[in-house]
C-alpha cells in the first residue's frame, strides 16, 4: 500500500491519494485546486479510483469533490451531519469566509453515500475503519487503515482536523465544539497504540505516542 499526500490550495489542505498493490485507490479530501494535481498523480501512477473520501464538510476540504468524484464516476463518502456542505459550504464558515463565495455554486457530486461510526469500508485489498469524531464539525470523521511495514502492521489515520501536530483543530466555526473534540481525542485517537500514524488535513503527520507526549492540548487527556 501507499500514500502520498499533497497540500492543495490558499488553505494548505492536504489531498492524499491511498493505492494498493494492484492500483486501486481512493483519494481523501481533494480542496481548492486538488483536482489537477489529482488527475496527474493516478495518470502517472496507472491507478483506478474508486472512492472519494472526505473526512469532514468544510470548504477546504471539499472544495473540489465534485470535480474529482464525477469525472471518475465514483462515490464521495460522507458523514450525514456535514453532507449538507457538499452545496452549501458557506453554512459552516465564519461571516469573513463565507463573504469570499459571492457568486460561486457548489453542489453535490452524482453520487454521495453516508458513513457512519462503526463502518468499515473495502475498496481493492484495502480496508479502512470509519471513526466519528465531532468536535471541529459535527460530521468529522476518520479514517483507519493498516499498512505492513518491515516492522510489521501500523495503523494510519487520516484524521482530517481533528488532531495536529502540537495542536487539535479548530472548535470557533459553527457546528465546532471544544469539549466535544478533546472527548473525541481521547476515545478515538489515544486509545490507539503510540506507533499509530496520524496523517492531518494540514501540516506534517505525526503520531499518537508523540501527541500523547508533546501536544500541550492534551496534557489534561
Amino acid at each position: 500500500m501507499q500514500i502520498v499526500g499533497f497540500p492543495a490550495g490558499m488553505f494548505q489542505t492536504n489531498c492524499y491519494i491511498v493505492s494498493d498493490d494492484a492500483g486501486e485507490c481512493v483519494i481523501v479530501d481533494p480542496g481548492q485546486d486538488a483536482e489537477e494535481q489529482v488527475r496527474k498523480q493516478v495518470s502517472e501512477a496507472g491507478l483506478r479510483p474508486r472512492a472519494v473520501l472526505l473526512t469532514h464538510g468544510h470548504l477546504d476540504h471539499i472544495w473540489n469533490v465534485r470535480e474529482v468524484a464525477d469525472h471518475y464516476r465514483i462515490p464521495a463518502y460522507i458523514h450525514p451531519d456535514d453532507r449538507a456542505m457538499l452545496s452549501d459550504p458557506g453554512s459552516a464558515l465564519s461571516p469573513d469566509l463565507a463573504a469570499m463565495l459571492e457568486g460561486q455554486t457548489f453542489s453535490e457530486p452524482a453520487e454521495v453515500i453516508e458513513v457512519f461510526d462503526g463502518d468499515t469500508l473495502s475498496f481493492g485489498s484495502m480496508t479502512f475503519d470509519v471513526d466519528h469524531v465531532p468536535g471541529h464539525s459535527r460530521g468529522s470523521v476518520s479514517f483507519r487503515v493498516t499498512v505492513q511495514t518491515d516492522d510489521g502492521p501500523r495503523e494510519v489515520v487520516l484524521g482530517g482536523d481533528v488532531l495536529f501536530q502540537d495542536g487539535v483543530g479548530r472548535t470557533d466555526l459553527p457546528g465546532g465544539d471544544a469539549e466535544v473534540l478533546m472527548q473525541s481525542i481521547a476515545k478515538k485517537f489515544l486509545v490507539l497504540d503510540d506507533d499509530a500514524v496520524v496523517l492531518p488535513g494540514h501540516g506534517p503527520s505525526t503520531s499518537i505516542g508523540r501527541e500523547r507526549r508533546a501536544n500541550p492540548f492534551l496534557r489534561d487527556l
